[in-house]
């Protein structure tokens, strides 16, 4: 077995991981990652296939688990009931009411408001140059997912406030100043629910977290804990990652100059897919082993873990010919921007419809739109996303 040594905080790594994932998937492409101490994968045809494996899971076998510290017993809670890290039966039946709730027509039904945000998102941009991501990255999906769960939109601060620090979590280098920071929003964010989960039981609206109220499988319900946990996984989750595809899809877009026929309606799907592609938000998923598995002259033993690699997965060239090229209207392949198997992302179909139409109407409303300086990405591993997206809105 071959080591990977590769600090996930080292500089270059963070400003162009793809030149690090192409060595280490012609070095592996199993590798052993010193510096997160397990095996991670790097093609696409492992990352794919252990997705959708069942012999492993995002949940910790119970043998491994210990309790939470004390300061961050508000963060343990609010983890112990995402589905995010459940697996069956728990996770199937969580999973089964949530989407009796989250459907394909709700989602659908989502288009005229992500239309109004963006065009008043739009409206209100500077005519200097100025940072997309807070002005509409930022804005854009934050709104929308308030607005699908209910909650007032005037309450967006505080969720964008929450869900930064719970996200943090995830991130590499946490430090006891970040899981304070969690644990607090965690409880902040848990009180906000409850009290308005108790409203809405009290006065249903037509909003997702009363249709989370009265979904039922088999005389079953969501319980208090597992609707707060379940509201918080889809706002954290379906506003992290879709900031950070539009502010990457912008900053590619402009990069690559490309022609904004591959945003008409026609393209703009596939455009979309390649975006994700290409540089997709999440770069990390891991799974753990819940019985030796065999990778290829490499055992990946019961109870580890093992890191899949979605963004080197996503420029595999044994899967896309010129992986390393940005093509729009490329043939559409499946990739693994949204993960897979029985965790595939519940919000993908919302932050595919949202990237659809926010990218069109920003190009549309500043044709000119140029950047104004290098862009630089966060050190924020295993997220992938920009510190700032600087725009000269006109041409000079």
């Amino acid at each position: 077995m071959k080591d990977l040594n590769l600090s996930p905080l080292d500089p270059d790594f963070v400003q162009d991981p793809y030149l690090a994932y192409d060595r280490a998937r012609a070095a592996g492409p199993v590798l052993f990652w010193q510096d997160y101490g397990m095996l991670a994968a790097f093609d696409a045809a492992t990352v794919q296939a252990l997705l959708r494996d069942r012999r492993l899971g995002r949940q910790k076998p119970a043998h491994l688990r210990s309790p939470y510290p004390d300061h961050l017993t508000a963060w343990g809670k609010v983890e112990d009931t995402s589905m995010l890290d459940m697996e069956p039966p728990n996770h199937t039946r969580l999973r089964a009411l949530v989407l009796r709730a989250f459907t394909s027509r709700r989602i659908a039904g989502l288009r005229p408001d992500i239309e109004t945000i963006t065009a008043e998102l739009l409206a209100d941009l500077p005519e200097t140059p100025f940072d997309l991501i807070p002005h509409f990255c930022t804005q854009l999906p934050v709104r929308i997912i308030a607005r699908l769960l209910g909650v007032p939109e005037e309450m967006s601060p505080d969720l964008l406030r929450w869900s930064n620090a719970m996200v943090a979590m995830y991130q590499a280098g946490r430090t006891r100043m970040i899981e304070d920071a969690a644990n607090q929003a965690s409880q902040d964010f848990t009180a906000f629910l409850t009290d308005y989960i108790t409203q809405r039981r009290n006065d249903p609206r037509d909003d997702l977290i009363t249709q989370l109220i009265a979904a039922e499988k088999d005389g079953e319900k969501l319980s208090t804990d597992e609707l707060i946990g379940t509201c918080i996984l889809l706002l954290n989750a379906g506003h992290e990652a879709t900031v950070h595809s539009i502010g990457n899809a912008v900053k590619c877009l402009l990069e690559h100059q490309t022609p904004h026929s591959a945003l008409a309606p026609d393209q703009i799907a596939a455009t979309t897919e390649e975006l994700l592609r290409y540089d997709p938000p999440l770069h990390m998923f891991t799974r753990f082993a819940y019985e030796d598995i065999d990778l290829g002259g490499i055992t990946l033993k019961k109870d580890h873990e093992i890191a899949l690699i979605l963004g080197a997965a996503g420029r595999d060239p044994a899967l896309f010919a010129d992986a390393d090229r940005f093509i729009p209207d490329r043939l559409a392949k499946p990739h693994a921007a949204f993960g897979g198997g029985l965790h595939f992302c519940v919000g993908a179909p919302l932050a595919r419809l949202e990237l659809q139409i926010a990218l069109p109407a920003l190009f549309a409303h500043l044709p000119q739109m140029q950047l104004a300086e290098p862009p630089t990405y966060a050190m924020s591993y295993h997220f992938h996303k920009l510190d700032r997206l600087m725009i000269n809105p006109r041409l000079g």
